[in-house]
Parts: C-alpha cells; sequence; structure tokens
C-alpha cells in the first residue's frame, strides 16, 4: 500500500477531528465552543441584556407549555452528526434522558422542537445567529428558530420555521421590529406571542 493511500485510510476526516478537539477543550468560565459549519467557533457567555431577553422568552415559553410535557433549557450541547451548537434556550422533553445525543455529551437536535436565541454585538455574532446557526438548525429538522437581535435596526424579532433539512433552510421567516407582536406558527409554542413586553428595554 502507498504512503498516500495508507493516509487516506487513516484520516478521520475534519468532522471526526473537529470532534474529538471539540471534546478535549478545556475553556475558562465564561467562554463556550460549539462546531459550526467546519470550525469551532469559541464566543463569551452574554452580557446582562442578553440575559435579560433570555430570561422573559424563557417565563413566556414556560408559561405556554403548563402541561404539555415540555420544558426550556439553557446552555445545553444540542448535538446533529459531530456538529454542536449550545443555543440560548431550547425546548425539549421535561425528561431529557429521552432525547441523549449517542455519547451522552448533549441532546440529539432532531428531537428538539424550538431554539431561540439572543444575538450579541458585533458582525461576526450576526452572522453566526442569522446565517450560519440558521443553517445548523434547519439541517438538523428543529421545527422553530427564533432570534431576538437587539442590534439589527432598533431590534427585530425574527421567527423561523418549516425547515427543509436536505437543503439547510427554512421555508417560512418571519421578521417584526420590536414593539411589534409576532406568533410561534407551529409546533408545541404555537400560538406563542413575542410581543413589545418581552423585548422592552
Amino acid at each position: 500500500m502507498s504512503a498516500l493511500a495508507h493516509e487516506a485510510l487513516c484520516d478521520p476526516g475534519l468532522d471526526e477531528v473537529l470532534w474529538q478537539a471539540w471534546k478535549a477543550m478545556d475553556l475558562p468560565e465564561g467562554y463556550r465552543a460549539e462546531i459550526i459549519e467546519g470550525a469551532i467557533e469559541v464566543s463569551p457567555t452574554g452580557r446582562r441584556r442578553h440575559g435579560v431577553l433570555a430570561h422573559r422568552l424563557r417565563r413566556a415559553l414556560e408559561a405556554h407549555l403548563t402541561g404539555s410535557g415540555l420544558d426550556v433549557y439553557q446552555d445545553l450541547n444540542v448535538i446533529h452528526g459531530r456538529k454542536v451548537c449550545i443555543p440560548d434556550l431550547f425546548v425539549g422533553p421535561e425528561d431529557l434522558d429521552e432525547i441523549p445525543d449517542e455519547e451522552g455529551l448533549g441532546v440529539d437536535a432532531t428531537r428538539v422542537h424550538l431554539v431561540a436565541e439572543i444575538v450579541s454585538p458585533g458582525t461576526d455574532a450576526h452572522r453566526r445567529d442569522h446565517i450560519r446557526k440558521r443553517r445548523r438548525y434547519a439541517l438538523a429538522g428543529i421545527p422553530v428558530y427564533v432570534i431576538l437581535d437587539d442590534f439589527d435596526a432598533q431590534g427585530t424579532v425574527t421567527v423561523f420555521s418549516g425547515p427543509d433539512p436536505d437543503k439547510g433552510t427554512y421555508s417560512t421567516k418571519t421578521t417584526v421590529s420590536y414593539g411589534t407582536s409576532t406568533t410561534v406558527p407551529e409546533g408545541p409554542a404555537k400560538g406563542l406571542t413575542i410581543d413589545g413586553a418581552l423585548t422592552r428595554s
């Protein structure tokens, strides 16, 4: 066997290399690492306003989901294949042991009903949540993706629904300015209204 053929057989591939590197990371407190589109992305945890919006959305979701057998979670690994995202919020079963990923490092993205991100300041943070994570969540088939973005004009709420896992796109996108109400269109959070009370400063 030639050296090149041997190298090809031994090459685990980028996804596996990133997966092993991600598992071995030991980040300082206040940082998190995700595997998105062929790279490990390290970012700091959110600012105070970020936490305020996440808390308000979590309370609204919890109230809406009462008695559904579902709950709202923060800052846990949502895994699809060898890709990892850590959404600010996600909706899953009350017992997350029902949807483990194969290595027990997080939850299986294909069993998550809704994810939400609160956008941090900066162009890269905007692209991460609006473009790269949108593709990743659609590829995983997550039914609803909600983005709260203080830094888009005077603030916007965007709701994506109808994922196409083959194309990595959502069929429906609704964006409204802060102060204008929008409603989650499908899934267990269907009918939840995100309004100016939630996004107020």
